[in-house]
C-alpha cells in the first residue's frame, strides 16, 4: 500500500474505500470487505446517510481481530448546516457516535458553503447563510478546537478553491491538512495540487472513475466516459488492467490520496490492486492530454434562486 505523510509523521494510506452513495445493506460488507483485503483508510460523511452501518462494520472488525483501531485511518465531513461555531463540535460528536469512534483521524469542511441548522438539504435560496453570516474562518477555528480537544488528529477541506483555502491559511493556526477535490483525467487540478504541494496540504481525489452512478439530476448529456478515453484505454492495454485501475493508478501515481467507491468485493479488490501500476511517463504524459476542464460534480445545486453561492465563488 502506498501512503502520504502528515506534518507530524501520520500516515495517510493512499488508497481508501470512498463511501458516497453506498447503499444501506450493502456499505456494511463493503466495509469488512475492504479492510479483509488490505484497505486501511475509509473516507465517510455524514450526509452520505450510512455512517451508522459504517460504525457497525468498524466494530465487527475491531472485535473479529480484523484491524486495531489505531491501524485503520478513518474520515469525515462536517456537512453545510453546521458551520457556525457553536454547531461544529456537536455535529462532530453525531458522527463519532454513529462511527462508534472515539476521534477520527480526518475532519473535514465538506463544502466552503453554509446553510441553516435545520436545512440539512435546502430547499430554497433562504435556506443558506452568507459568507459574512457564517465566516469559513469562523468555522476553521471550530475545526481547530477539535483538534486541542483530541476528537481529530487532523483536519482539512473539502471542494476548496485556491481563494478559499488561502482565506483559511491567512488566519489558520493549523493549516488545512488535507483539501478532497474532484480530480481525473479530464479534471487534474494541475494549478490547484501545485499551490497545496507548496503549502504542504495533501490532495484526495474523488470520483476519480467518473462517478457514474451518481443521481440523475446531476448527470449531463455530455458527461464523458473515462472509461472510454485513448489513453486509458491504450494504457490499459499495456499492464493488462481495466480501465479503472488505470484511473486509479494514475492518481497514485501522482503522488495524491484517491478514494473510490465500491461494494462490489471483485471491485474492491482490483481498486486495490491498482496500487501496484507504475505507469510509464510517456502514460503519464497522454493521459494528461484529456485535460478538458470537466466537472462530474459541478456545485451548481449551491447556486440555487436567492443563494448567495456562485459558480465564481466556489471554483475561482
Amino acid at each position: 500500500m502506498k501512503n502520504l505523510t502528515f506534518r507530524n509523521g501520520d500516515i495517510l494510506p493512499a488508497l481508501g474505500l470512498g463511501t458516497w452513495k453506498s447503499e444501506p445493506g450493502e456499505v456494511y460488507n463493503a466495509v469488512l470487505e475492504a479492510i479483509k483485503c488490505g484497505y486501511r483508510h475509509i473516507d465517510c460523511a455524514y450526509i452520505y446517510g450510512n455512517e451508522k452501518e459504517i460504525g457497525k462494520a468498524l466494530q465487527k472488525a475491531f472485535s473479529d481481530g480484523l484491524v486495531k483501531r489505531k491501524e485503520i485511518f478513518i474520515t469525515s465531513k462536517l456537512w453545510n448546516n453546521a458551520h457556525k461555531q457553536e454547531d461544529v463540535k456537536s455535529a462532530l460528536q453525531i458522527t463519532l457516535d454513529n462511527l462508534q469512534l472515539d476521534y477520527l483521524d480526518l475532519y473535514l469542511i465538506h463544502w466552503p458553503v453554509a446553510q441553516k441548522l435545520d436545512a440539512v438539504q435546502p430547499k430554497s435560496g433562504s435556506d443558506f447563510l452568507n459568507p459574512q453570516q457564517v465566516p469559513l474562518d469562523e468555522t476553521w477555528k471550530a475545526m481547530e478546537e477539535l483538534v486541542s480537544e483530541k476528537l481529530c488528529r487532523h483536519i482539512g477541506v473539502a471542494n476548496f478553491s485556491m481563494t478559499n483555502l488561502q482565506k483559511l491559511i491567512n488566519v489558520a493556526d493549523i493549516v488545512p491538512e488535507v483539501n478532497q477535490v474532484e480530480l481525473h483525467p479530464c479534471l487534474p487540478q494541475n494549478e490547484l495540487v501545485t499551490f497545496c504541494r507548496q503549502r504542504n496540504i495533501m490532495v484526495t481525489a474523488y470520483s476519480p472513475l467518473g462517478s457514474k452512478d451518481r443521481v440523475a439530476a446531476m448527470k449531463s448529456d455530455d458527461d464523458p466516459d473515462l472509461f472510454e478515453l485513448e489513453s486509458i484505454k491504450e494504457a490499459a492495454k499495456n499492464h493488462a488492467k481495466s480501465p479503472a485501475q488505470i484511473l486509479i493508478a494514475w492518481v497514485l501515481n501522482r503522488g495524491i490520496s484517491v478514494i473510490p467507491k465500491s461494494t462490489s468485493p471483485d471491485h474492491i479488490k482490483s481498486n486495490l490492486e491498482a496500487t501496484e501500476i507504475e505507469l510509464s511517463k510517456e502514460e503519464m504524459e497522454a493521459i494528461a492530454q484529456e485535460e478538458n476542464g470537466y466537472r462530474f460534480i459541478d456545485g451548481s445545486f449551491w447556486t440555487k434562486d436567492g443563494s448567495p453561492y456562485t459558480m465564481e465563488y466556489l471554483w475561482k
